[in-house]
């Protein structure tokens, strides 16, 4: 068969337009790498990115192609052996992965040569992890992410004060029922509360993770507040503070969550945020567990 000009011309342009869309799917196809999802989030955080911030690269290569996403609140060891088993190799975690608040591990006795350090940097570098915090912008954010994500998780919503997104007037309880409730809305094992267990509650701010004793301290002070619920504390600053307000005759208390449990739903909020924008890989919240338990006597009794 003799095939004429014009039908010669016709399947060359064919051929080149079905090569041209062969390359162009291709290139789309081309892994994102973990330094194009970071520049990513920061185009969407919808706050300035800060120059002086705790919001990088920990560990790993920026330019690994991503198979999964891993957020959490702590990169533990077993956040991070969670992930590799799932396929994961980009973990976003909230707070540090070595043990201070610029993961550089400066106090550990014996540093870089320190058993548990050593062995959690091989873990990473064998799986070829890369580890990314996001913490300042997060939390820089109008609502705050993480009180975002707390809230939603005790379905608060309707609580919230207007003018101040950490205060909540509450329908009329006691300390101790809103303990409890608090316990089992978040899973908590392990919390702690100061103050009279039967307390009349209306009023409280949620402050999540560990603000410092000025913000601390300044919550309580706030006109009708009657309790402040946070991750954690200094005892010698907040908990003494609380101690003696209550020996005063005020109508204080403190109820302590835990950092992880207070603050966890805050990510569990940033995984449903990354998958708006981030469709190409699987984005998973993958939480890190309370460490704590309680001991038991004979009897069962905590």
């Amino acid at each position: 068969m003799i095939i004429g000009k014009c039908e010669r011309a016709l399947c060359s342009a064919i051929f080149a337009a079905a090569l041209l869309m062969s390359s162009h799917a291709g290139a789309q196809q081309k892994p994102i790498t973990a330094d194009q999802i970071i520049s990513r989030i920061q185009s969407h955080v919808s706050v300035p990115w800060q120059p002086n911030t705790v919001d990088t690269f920990k560990a790993g290569n920026p330019d690994t192609p991503i198979t999964g996403i891993a957020v959490t609140m702590m990169a533990t060891l077993d956040v991070l052996e969670r992930a590799a088993a799932a396929g994961d190799n980009l973990i976003i975690t909230h707070e540090p992965t070595f043990f201070d608040h610029l993961d550089k591990a400066t106090d550990l006795a014996a540093g870089e040569n320190d058993a548990v350090l050593r062995e959690k940097r091989e873990f990473i570098e064998k799986h070829g992890l890369v580890i990314w915090r996001i913490h300042d912008h997060w939390h820089a954010r109008n609502p705050d992410g993480i009180e975002v994500g707390m809230v939603h998780a005790l379905g608060w919503e309707k609580f919230q004060d207007p003018t101040n997104q950490y205060v909540f007037a509450l329908p009329a309880t006691t300390l101790g029922d809103l303990a409890g409730s608090l316990k089992g809305r978040l899973q908590i094992h392990a919390m702690r509360v100061v103050g009279d267990p039967n307390m009349p509650v209306t009023r409280v701010v949620l402050s999540p993770g560990a603000a410092g004793f000025g913000p601390e301290s300044r919550a309580l002070e706030m006109d009708g507040v009657q309790v402040l619920i946070i991750g954690e504390t200094r005892e010698w600053e907040t908990v003494e503070y609380v101690s003696d307000a209550i020996t005063e005759g005020k109508h204080k208390s403190l109820i302590i969550l835990g950092h992880i449990p207070s603050e966890q739903a805050g990510m569990e909020e940033c995984a449903r945020w990354l998958k708006v924008f981030v469709p190409e890989v699987p984005v998973t919240m993958t939480p890190a567990h309370e460490p704590f338990w309680i001991p038991r006597d004979r009897t069962g009794k905590e």
